[in-house]
């Protein structure tokens, strides 16, 4: 099976099931932002796409996007946990002990910028699971953290999902498909 496979019973299965739409998204958002399944999860190619199907098809955008940011704050959420809880000893577990630049990408990120890091990180492939997770490590303080958090999941559940949806839509609408 193929990654190109999986992304495509995935969207099916979401425009044909609407209702698994919402637990589908936040578990890929979920896993997209959890520091040692982000690197397994295809996530982003599928939030995309499930925002196209939401474009086409009708799919209530709101509770799709609801889920994407509840995901991807608990995914964060997790990630700074495990980096508060086990410290540097993080740098020692799969994948990161394979690629141990990633820990220290998203900690010097996070000490050169702090929140603002968190929150722009989100945004950045690798770093989107690594910087919470330093975060957690050089113990920035839980409410901080939080907040800039959810902030940057809302942002980031929107970004996924609104250009597919609503860019689809406009484009049905002004240019007449």
């Amino acid at each position: 099976m193929t990654l190109d496979h999986v992304i495509q019973v995935t969207m099916n299965f979401v425009r044909d099931h609407q209702t698994w739409g919402p637990p589908i998204v936040f578990a890929l958002a979920f896993g997209e932002s959890i520091a040692f399944l982000s690197l397994l999860v295809p996530a982003t190619v599928i939030l995309i796409g499930i925002g196209a199907i939401i474009g086409e098809s009708g799919i209530g955008f709101w509770p799709l996007w609801l889920a994407a940011s509840a995901g991807a704050f608990f995914g964060d959420w997790v990630s700074y946990w495990f980096g508060w809880r086990y410290k540097d000893s993080v740098a020692h577990i799969w994948p990161l002990s394979r690629d141990p630049n990633l820990l220290l990408r998203g900690q010097r990120i996070f000490e050169r910028w702090g929140a603002l890091g968190v929150f722009v990180g989100r945004f950045f492939g690798p770093l989107r699971a690594t910087v919470p997770l330093a975060a957690g490590v050089c113990n920035m303080p839980l409410r901080s953290f939080q907040v800039v958090n959810l902030l940057s999941a809302m942002l980031w559940g929107f970004a996924m999902l609104a250009p597919g949806a609503f860019g689809l839509q406009w484009a049905m609408h002004y240019l007449r498909f």
